[in-house]
């Protein structure tokens, strides 16, 4: 079966996950359950630490601090699912509540 990777992007808060309203909270855990029910089955899943945290790696090995383009919205986290084809991987990512930001789905290549 196809794996999609399906990546949120979100504006970072203060507060980091202490500023999520609590139903956008239990949303996000709600969705496990429902993206079973779809038929489909998450191979993995992540959350990331803020922005700040990372570094970028630029061509001639020069790293520097936090992500290497500049945006409002950065990746909140990921994760993959295995499920039928395009059409239900984006019905999956429809299912999450996004606070001010966006959901990508993109397949994985075939290996």
């Amino acid at each position: 079966m196809p794996q999609y990777a399906i990546l949120i992007y979100e504006k970072e808060t203060p507060g980091g996950v202490a500023d999520i309203p609590p139903e956008v909270m239990e949303a996000n855990l709600r969705a496990g359950e429902k993206i079973t029910e779809m038929g489909a089955k998450v191979v993995y899943e992540q959350a990331l630490q803020p922005a700040a945290a990372a570094r970028t790696i630029h061509k001639g090995g020069l790293v520097t601090d936090g992500p290497f383009i500049e945006s409002k919205e950065v990746i909140a986290g990921f994760f993959v699912v295995e499920t039928a084809d395009l059409e239900a991987a984006i019905a999956i990512g429809r299912l999450l509540p996004i606070m001010d930001g966006a959901v990508e789905v993109r397949p994985l290549l075939e290996q």
